[in-house]
């Protein structure tokens, strides 16, 4: 199976940092045309640059106008992959109800709403690619929401992959995975928690942003592969408690 994306259009909305940013400089260098965004104009002029993209566009994808507007300007796309947005934690009962409509909107919405642009641009055999977790997959005091919105991924992933055929559908899951993102929420307590996992993982290591973009430009390339979850955390899920 070739891993060529040679004269393709690859869209990764979330790609100035993290994990969408490592998919996009690893389509790049599969031969792929990359075309980036996020909310911050100075991180994407930045990401451009080093990946290099061929194209960028600064807006919140949770935004509906603008995400229309920015898939309305685009033809012959071949893949697009969602990283953008974060996980919302607490329990449920303290979060507000615009925090709540915040986090559904940042996974379940913004995930149908991106498949709707995608039904009408990406050319048969390409591909779109979600982002979950594993994180979360056991109800914890604190994960309500978040456990909430990982069970839903995985069957809204195969829905999705029923409607937009013959556009593949797939999601990645992945466990702690050291990019900047992680070190936001963790803070002070990072460096604890990436030993934690070097001791207990049975890899022996961190996941890293380039081992999930890895994973994404398979997806991409594999065309047999739809309407499914792809676990990517070390085996995290197995020894966390």
């Amino acid at each position: 199976m070739s891993t060529s994306l040679s004269g393709q259009t690859v869209v990764v909305l979330g790609g100035s940092a993290g994990i969408g940013f490592e998919t996009a400089r690893a389509a790049a260098a599969a031969g792929a045309r990359v075309i980036i965004t996020g909310r911050s104009r100075e991180r994407l002029d930045a990401a451009a640059a080093e990946i290099p993209a061929a194209d960028t566009a600064a807006f919140d994808v949770a935004d509906g106008a603008a995400l229309d507007t920015f898939f309305g300007a685009l033809v012959g796309v071949n893949h697009v992959m969602l990283t953008a947005g974060s996980p919302h934690y607490g329990p449920l009962l303290q979060m507000t109800s615009d925090e709540i409509r915040t986090a559904m909107s940042d996974h379940v919405v913004t995930a149908i709403s991106v498949a709707h642009h995608a039904k009408q641009l990406v050319r048969q055999g390409g591909s779109l690619t979600l982002m979950g977790g594993t994180g979360a997959r056991r109800v914890a005091p604190g994960l309500g929401l978040a456990s909430a919105l990982t069970a839903a991924m995985p069957p809204l992933t195969a829905a999705l992959a029923l409607e937009l055929a013959p556009v593949r559908v797939n999601l990645i899951a992945a466990g702690f995975v050291d990019t900047p993102l992680s070190a936001t929420l963790l803070g002070d307590q990072l460096d604890q928690r990436r030993q934690q996992l070097r001791d207990t993982l049975p890899i022996g290591r961190v996941v890293g942003p380039a081992d999930v973009a890895a994973l994404a430009v398979q997806l991409m390339t594999n065309t047999a592969l739809t309407g499914a979850t792809y676990d990517i955390d070390g085996g995290q899920q197995f020894v966390d408690r």
